[in-house]
């Protein structure tokens, strides 16, 4: 892949012929994050709809997991540890009762924030005789580094209640589905870096459609962008790397070996989505004795009211599916703002409501909620 600028790249996308329509989804939320900060849509030459999909794990953790972590730190003697941007995702409780880790801190919960998973196993380390519990919710990308910590060997003090999750079967989900809402796809930079670009090979060979590996610079996506118009110009299907620098084949070995080793591969609940097969994680049999869910068994709930489910009127789990975009949620902007989340995509900084509403995007298409992203 030729280096370019990304003015280069635009006007390389420009001199292509321009499609009546052409949809392409975009799996990562830091890939629609650089699209709504550097205002790539507006510079989209017309027929071009860039669709957020399924790349934010804050906004697909199962919310009965997220409720097992509330009931940990409330009633058993723990430090409960997550990454801050789970801490303020709400849970289907009633109003009177702690319906996020913030409010149960508020509560008197020991409940802290932590920016890397080395962080848990720090802290376990520096208060041997209490019990650490680490929520540990993500994708590839960020169980690679748990999977290593567990591999490595953990304090007996330190347990995980993990929700991990793969990334490419939602997009064979959807694909599968008949209901594709995409033409094309951009696969995220750093989830291939860790598994190798070929995982996004099936989207091509078995579906049809282009798909292009980017990073997460304007020009990286923009030459994906000119990798999959020129695909379906020249009436062709294959994956394509335009982040080579950090994504190799294969992957990254090692962090892989560790996946393989410290994890079984499950199948994974989706928050407002439902099960997909094969898209979790779960530790293995050899790791039981740090397993939070084994550990404390009696705090799991998952038959209760409304479990799993997104909180009423909320469309996150449409936004996430690539359906609507996030301006089209009932609640976008209205009842559901940073300051006041409803929906976990306004939560984190990889929700697709949470990029839209911190890039400007205030008005809400309430006239036009049932519009999927293709009729706009």
């Amino acid at each position: 892949m030729p280096r370019r600028s990304a003015q280069a790249w635009l006007d390389a996308l420009h001199a292509l012929p321009p499609p009546p329509r052409f949809r392409i989804m975009n799996v990562c939320g830091g890939h629609e994050r650089a699209i709504s900060r550097a205002g790539l849509r507006s510079l989209m030459p017309a027929g071009i709809e860039l669709i957020p999909g399924p790349g934010c794990p804050v906004c697909v953790c199962p919310e009965e997991d997220i409720h097992q972590a509330i009931q940990l730190a409330l009633h058993e003697e723990v430090i409960l540890v997550a990454f801050g941007d789970m801490l303020r995702v709400p849970v289907n409780v009633p109003r009177s009762r702690p319906r996020s880790l913030e409010a149960a801190r508020a509560a008197g919960a020991d409940v802290r924030p932590i920016a890397s998973p080395r962080d848990a196993l720090r802290m376990a380390r520096a208060e041997p005789d209490r019990e650490v519990v680490f929520f540990a919710a993500g994708f590839e990308t960020t169980m690679a580094p748990v999977a290593a910590m567990v591999l490595e060997g953990l304090p007996n003090n330190l347990s995980l209640l993990l929700s991990g999750r793969r990334t490419w079967p939602a997009v064979a989900m959807l694909l599968e589905t008949g209901e594709t809402a995409f033409d094309a796809l951009v696969a995220p930079g750093h989830v291939s870096a860790v598994m190798g670009p070929e995982e996004w090979d099936f989207v091509a060979t078995d579906h049809g459609l282009p798909v292009a590996v980017a990073g997460f610079e304007s020009a990286s996506l923009l030459a994906a962008f000119h990798a999959v118009l020129r695909q379906r110009s020249a009436g062709a299907a294959r994956r394509e790397n335009t982040y080579p620098e950090v994504v190799r084949p294969g992957g990254n070995p090692g962090a892989r070996r560790c996946l393989e080793t410290a994890f079984e591969i499950v199948d994974g609940n989706w928050r407002g989505i439902g099960t997909i097969p094969e898209s979790g994680y779960a530790l293995r049999p050899a790791f039981a004795a740090h397993d939070a869910r084994r550990r404390f068994p009696e705090h799991a709930a998952p038959d209760r009211r409304r479990a799993g489910e997104m909180p009423a009127g909320c469309d996150c789990a449409r936004v996430v599916l690539g359906r609507i975009y996030p301006d089209q949620c009932r609640l976008y902007g209205r009842a559901c703002q940073p300051r006041h989340p409803v929906g976990p995509c306004m939560v984190s900084d990889e929700g697709a409501c949470r990029i839209w509403w911190s890039s400007g995007v205030r008005q809400t298409e309430v006239a036009n909620a049932e519009k999927t992203p293709s009729t706009l």
